[in-house]
């Protein structure tokens, strides 16, 4: 019997053996049982639409049905070539017909302003277009015209006929500051609705030469071709200004883009609607920056304020006294820091009325009032 157990025991141990070797050695030779996993879900949320934490889901839920893809198509018609008009070729090869119109299309976005159909969009989307489509969140589409625009400010409005739409709510610019997170939304490159994220990085940017009046909000939220008159939003959806221009070496994002405020906005658009146009003050100057050098040639004590470089004949400044020469230090006691914040400035008051300006003449100073004219469209920078 103990000889017996003795066996057993020897069998036992060698058995074990092998078997620890095997799965040293070879874990597949031995038969594979099925893993288990703990797997920890997260409790469903009770309100099921709840955004996550850090989430701008309702910021994009509440602006998107706001935003609309704007189709443009633009007729160009071939140049008929002078050979055509020659007789001995029109004997070999008869006539030719008249060049074909061929279309030229393009793209970008606009923002419902209105439940009735209004559409806020940049100037540049729409300009020379002979058809302008407008596509809506829920892919209806809709022909749109144009009520007017203000190149000045890359801004245009458009209407469908259309009823109970979404119309986006206006934020307050005076509540934006720089660090603010932003959405940008639009169509870019035509691929469809599409959000990004950024901050605010600057207010007030001008002397970009993108438009005659700036006032860019500048962001790092990603904008594309196709971007333009789309909605920069803040963390409640509300409109802060309209997407404009991007600065690119590639036409791509390179994190700085710039949008309209959303006040000069809705005040050129209220006028556009109103009126169909805009109106701006105008004194018919042409103003230069004061460079260091002017101001040792003219001998002033800084560089503050802007150099009448001309004075249009028969202008509300050449009536006022206004010449050549002197520097315009302030208008209606607000100061001119330079020529684009004077373009501002005249441009903000109302024609018909008179405001007090303040120059620089030789070593004195200079207090006229000036009767405020209506600025003509596109002046090539004149004021």
């Amino acid at each position: 019997m103990q000889r017996l157990w003795l066996i057993f025991a020897q069998t036992a141990t060698v058995a074990l053996a092998i078997v620890f070797v095997i799965a040293t050695l070879k874990p597949e030779w031995l038969p594979q049982r099925p893993a288990v996993l703990a797997v920890h879900e997260a409790a469903p949320n009770a309100e099921g639409s709840k955004a996550m934490p850090g989430s701008y889901r309702d910021a994009a839920r509440a602006a998107l049905p706001s935003v609309v893809h704007i189709y443009t198509t633009q007729e160009i018609r071939q140049q008929r070539h002078p050979l055509f008009d020659d007789p001995i070729f029109r004997h070999f090869f008869g006539d030719r017909p008249e060049g074909q119109p061929r279309p030229n299309s393009g793209l970008g976005s606009g923002v419902i302003v209105s439940a009735n159909g209004y559409i806020l969009t940049n100037y540049h989307v729409i300009e020379g277009a002979d058809d302008i489509q407008v596509s809506l969140n829920d892919s209806k589409t809709y022909k749109a015209k144009v009520v007017g625009s203000d190149p000045e400010s890359d801004l245009a409005i458009l209407q469908i006929k259309a009823d109970k739409l979404p119309a986006v709510t206006f934020g307050q610019m005076e509540q934006l500051g720089v660090g603010d997170v932003v959405l940008a939304i639009g169509n870019p490159f035509g691929v469809g609705q599409t959000v990004t994220m950024g901050i605010v990085s600057a207010l007030g940017r001008s002397h970009l030469g993108i438009n005659t009046f700036e006032n860019f909000i500048q962001t790092d939220a990603a904008i594309n071709p196709g971007n333009s008159g789309g909605a920069l939003v803040d963390i409640h959806g509300n409109l802060v200004g309209i997407n404009t221009a991007i600065y690119s070496r590639t036409g791509g994002s390179l994190g700085i883009g710039f949008a309209i405020p959303v006040s000069s906005a809705r005040s050129i658009m209220e006028q556009i609607i109103r009126t169909g146009t805009v109106t701006r003050g105008w004194i018919g100057v042409e103003a230069q920056e004061i460079t260091p050098e002017l101001a040792e040639s003219f001998g002033l004590p800084d560089f503050e304020g802007a150099l009448i470089a001309g004075v249009v004949r028969g202008s509300p400044a050449d009536s006022a006294g206004i010449r050549p020469g002197d520097v315009l230090l302030s208008v209606d006691g607000k100061p001119v820091k330079d020529p684009q914040v004077m373009l501002d400035l005249i441009a903000a008051l109302t024609p018909d009325e008179r405001s007090a300006f303040r120059l620089r003449r030789d070593k004195s100073i200079v207090e006229l009032q000036v009767r405020i004219g209506k600025r003509p469209a596109m002046r090539n920078g004149r004021e």
